[in-house]
């Protein structure tokens, strides 16, 4: 495994809270994996054998129904924390959107682990908080949002977690971004049609909201605009 002081997310994961001989003995009992997109890390109702920090790609959580329609109910990235410790079972299956890295641990390496060290298990609670946070706003994304509260909403969330470059221009901050997926894993994330999301990104960028360079990169130029679509 690549030493944790080079780790790209070091300092936005979990372990953040370590210090410099707890991260080596927990780069001991950690690996390195890559996954292709398409490729499942975790799946629904397995037992839980593995947790895991990403370091780069996105990932999507999803749960499956009984006549094979499946729900995406999660996206996680960079310095996101996914598995289920202290449990037996996992909730949903983990599929990788883009190509990706994941840090892993067996569940019972990173349980004993953690038991040991409080300041892990306080930033462990910190995280499902923020995500059951996280999956209440999911909620009412998917419920009750039209079509452009929601595509506008996922622009807000996009450029919060992958916004790479903030310059100044003469009516305001303009952040730039490029998206990891396409239109149709959009559409997937959203439960809407790709024709949907289509017009409705076109309809932004006629607007004045944002400015599309091209299929995936992305311009917000009137954030305040866009939130107050979002409702």
């Amino acid at each position: 495994m690549t030493s944790c002081d080079s780790c790209l997310v070091r300092n936005r994961a979990i372990c953040a809270v370590l210090d410099g001989q707890e991260l080596q003995a927990l780069n001991r009992i950690g690996r390195t994996k890559s996954i292709t997109a398409g490729q499942a890390l975790m799946w629904e109702g397995d037992d839980s054998l593995m947790v895991a920090n990403v370091i780069d790609g996105v990932l999507k959580l999803s749960t499956g129904m009984g006549d094979g329609r499946e729900q995406i109910v999660g996206i996680v990235y960079p310095a996101d924390f996914i598995g289920r410790p202290f449990g037996a079972q996992s909730q949903h299956t983990v599929t990788a959107m883009t190509d990706a890295r994941v840090c892993t641990f067996t569940r019972s390496d990173f349980d004993a682990f953690a038991r040991q060290h409080p300041e892990l298990e306080h930033k462990l609670l910190q995280r499902t908080l923020t995500e059951l946070d996280r999956a209440r706003h999911w909620m009412l994304l998917l419920g009750r949002k039209s079509a452009p509260e929601k595509v506008a909403t996922f622009l807000l969330e996009m450029s919060e977690r992958l916004v790479d470059r903030t310059c100044s221009i003469s009516n305001g901050p303009m952040e730039q971004f490029t998206l990891p997926f396409g239109r149709q894993q959009i559409a997937d994330i959203l439960g809407l049609t790709i024709e949907t999301v289509s017009r409705q990104l076109t309809k932004l960028r006629n607007d004045g909201y944002i400015d599309l360079p091209s299929r995936r990169d992305i311009i917000i130029k009137n954030r305040d605009g866009l939130a107050h679509m979002a409702g």
